[in-house]
């Protein structure tokens, strides 16, 4: 059997975690709060993701199901996807939690983001997490 890994999610995958990582350290330096616990489980927990989308990917090339009726023709068209399987599914939703992140890690950082791309986006990070300030809606 033969994997193949040409896959648009899992390179986006693959790229929001690195810069995730990236911007995550950069925020730890800039509040000078280094956290060995918080970057293990971080790790941890992208390294799971990781290794459940490899798994995912060869369960997909076993089983051969197609979900692609899920995602919106707007994505699918974008991603120029033919199939979905299980894997991109996951995927897509991997990618959205890492956006999250990264967004969250922008703002923490003070990179400088247009004021008004910048309220829209601490208005969603506060609906989604507890970390910009805001009270988490549950």
């Amino acid at each position: 059997m033969i994997l193949k890994f040409n896959n648009i999610i899992f390179y986006l995958l693959v790229t929001t975690i690195l810069l995730d990582i990236f911007l995550g350290s950069l925020r730890a330096l800039k509040e000078r709060k280094w956290n060995s616990t918080v970057g293990i489980n971080g790790i941890l927990r992208k390294t799971a993701m990781i290794g459940s989308s490899i798994f995912l990917i060869i369960i997909d090339s076993i089983l051969k199901i197609d979900l692609l009726f899920f995602i919106p023709k707007e994505i699918t068209n974008t991603l120029k996807l033919n199939e979905v399987g299980i894997f991109e599914l996951f995927g897509i939703m991997f990618i959205l939690y890492e956006i999250t992140s990264i967004l969250k890690n922008m703002v923490k950082c003070g990179l400088p983001i247009p004021k008004r791309i910048k309220t829209i986006i601490e208005k969603l990070l506060n609906n989604l997490t507890s970390e910009t300030g805001g009270e988490k809606n549950e």
